[in-house]
């Protein structure tokens, strides 16, 4: 399955969640990119959007292999290849301050003059543009379920199979619209897929959301 963009991705996802329309359901974008894919979800649902703060801990000599995760509030995830990949104890914990001190920075960005939403007692949809090892987001569902949610689903376009089965036993639902076996990079599996910057994350997080139901669950426009 290719997706347009974005966009495409986020409106075929939320066919898949109508029925927590109506809801109030509290949707969690893991930063950047799932942001303005959050944005559609939550207007189309007529629920809340916030962003999920998780930061990657990548591998000593190839940092865009994920060896663990962080969330907000300093808990780690770490994966069990982390060693092997050359990662130690030091190296983790000083990657896990620097990762900590750049979301305190994108918090006081983002939501400058509110506290993050609380997801307690909620229906709460964590959102990524898709899953490879899945570290930001098992951080990001464990991150949440420490909140307790009423119920917590994760929602993604694309996953390795692998991937989606560690997370699936983090939530209690999954929707993911694509497990191919073949998988190298997110990326592959959109037509357009541009890096997010933070001033759209915070122009997507000020502005006022949309009435609910405001766009058709079955229109990709």
């Amino acid at each position: 399955m290719i997706f347009r963009d974005r966009d495409d991705a986020a409106h075929q996802l939320v066919r898949h969640l109508v029925r927590y329309q109506g809801q109030n359901p509290l949707v969690l974008a893991i930063p950047r990119g799932a942001v303005p894919m959050g944005r559609v979800i939550a207007d189309v649902l007529g629920g809340e959007l916030d962003v999920v703060l998780v930061r990657k801990i990548g591998a000593p000599y190839n940092p865009e292999l994920a060896v663990g995760s962080v969330d907000e509030e300093g808990r780690t995830y770490i994966a069990d290849y982390a060693r092997s990949a050359g990662a130690s104890g030091e190296y983790l914990e000083a990657q896990r301050q620097k990762e900590l001190a750049v979301m305190r920075a994108r918090r006081a960005q983002y939501t400058p003059v509110r506290p993050p939403i609380d997801p307690a007692h909620r229906v709460v949809i964590v959102v990524d543009d898709g899953l490879a090892t899945g570290a930001t987001m098992i951080s990001a569902l464990r991150s949440v379920r420490a909140r307790q949610p009423q119920r917590l689903i994760a929602a993604v376009p694309v996953s390795p199979p692998g991937t989606l089965n560690r997370v699936q036993a983090l939530a209690d639902e999954v929707v993911c619209l694509d497990a191919p076996e073949y998988f190298s990079a997110v990326g592959q599996f959109y037509r357009d897929f541009p890096q997010v910057e933070d001033a759209e994350v915070i122009a997507v997080l000020a502005a006022p959301a949309q009435p609910a139901g405001g766009g058709s669950p079955g229109q990709t426009p």
